[in-house]
């Protein structure tokens, strides 16, 4: 991937994901502090952050393992957890490619390139979009745990300093715009009331699959 290829992307997009993928850094800082404060050592966050680079699961797989839970059950609750990631692939099979890179296209696959990756107007600002973020989260994300792992034992508390909300945050701002569609605003709350009324009778990472069921809502026709 060149720059030629994210030329077609607004000044106003490029910024966007730009910051995104810093406040991603920011999150693995929080999630390389608590690896490291939990008693492991630095290169295994680092390698999970290059070989798995799916935050949730990794702060999952962390934080079994930490409370004394078997590593093979982590990895299943981890797995389990990035399910989601089959309607992202359905939503961005044009965007990957056809090409050997398209196995780098699924390892970069998250939340967030797929949420820049469908929301542009273009292929070529989706397929942009998709690359530009994918790649940043990609670079920023090890970046952000090998600083966090380097403090984590100095810190206390690795929770106290609230970096663990820069995550959701992240997610709110950029689902916003898509809100003001009807369908997809009945969609998106219907999911998010499952999803609560679930928490207390699943295990966690869970809530989040029930949440898919909001897409099969459709508002009906008056």
């Amino acid at each position: 991937m060149t720059l030629r290829c994210f030329s077609s992307l607004s000044v106003d997009t490029v910024k966007a994901i730009v910051l995104v993928c810093l406040a991603d850094g920011i999150v693995g800082i929080s999630y390389g502090s608590l690896a490291t404060g939990s008693g492991f050592p630095l290169w295994v966050p680092l390698a999970l952050s290059l070989l798995v680079l799916a935050g949730a699961s990794e702060f999952l797989f962390i934080g079994i393992v930490a409370a004394g839970g078997s590593p093979i059950a982590a990895a299943a609750a981890g797995l389990l957890i990035n399910v989601r990631h089959l309607p992202f692939g359905i939503a961005v099979k044009d965007l990957v490619g056809r090409t050997p890179l398209n196995y780098l296209g699924c390892h970069i696959m998250n939340d967030e390139s797929v949420v820049f990756g469908v929301s542009q107007a273009s292929h070529s600002q989706r397929k942009a979009a998709f690359w530009l973020c994918g790649l940043g989260i990609a670079l920023c994300w090890p970046a952000g745990v090998v600083m966090g792992g380097s403090i984590g034992k100095f810190i206390p508390d690795t929770q106290a300093i609230g970096l663990d909300a820069v995550f959701p945050a992240i997610l709110v701002a950029l689902i916003l715009p898509a809100l003001k569609n009807a369908k997809t605003l009945i969609s998106a709350f219907s999911g998010a009331l499952i999803a609560l009324a679930s928490v207390p009778f699943v295990p966690t990472g869970m809530p989040v699959l029930f949440s898919l069921a909001g897409l099969v809502i459709r508002r009906k026709k008056i």
